[in-house]
């Protein structure tokens, strides 16, 4: 395998997690901006008040896109193992 190959690789992997991560983390900032400006507005400094709705927002989004994410990592998984006896050589 050559450095080039180990490379893309790599590169894919970490575009998988990214492609992964990224609708979760910008619903989390999404959501504690939007409570940010609230509390802001009202004046309440309660901490944990940001907690809640995140989680809510990250679990319906997970609900909504998690077919999508496990069906995405499994062809990557897919597409690892393929490359197995490739790697061997």
């Amino acid at each position: 395998m050559s450095i080039g190959e180990i490379t893309s690789l790599l590169r894919g992997g970490i575009f998988q997690v990214l492609l992964m991560a990224s609708p979760l983390l910008f619903t989390a900032l999404i959501v504690g901006l939007v409570v940010a400006i609230l509390q802001a507005t009202t004046s309440i400094q309660e901490q944990t008040l940001t907690f809640v709705p995140k989680v809510i927002a990250i679990l319906l989004v997970l609900a909504f896109l998690g077919g999508w994410m496990f069906s995405s990592l499994g062809d990557y998984t897919v597409q690892l193992f393929r490359m197995i006896p490739r790697m061997a050589r």
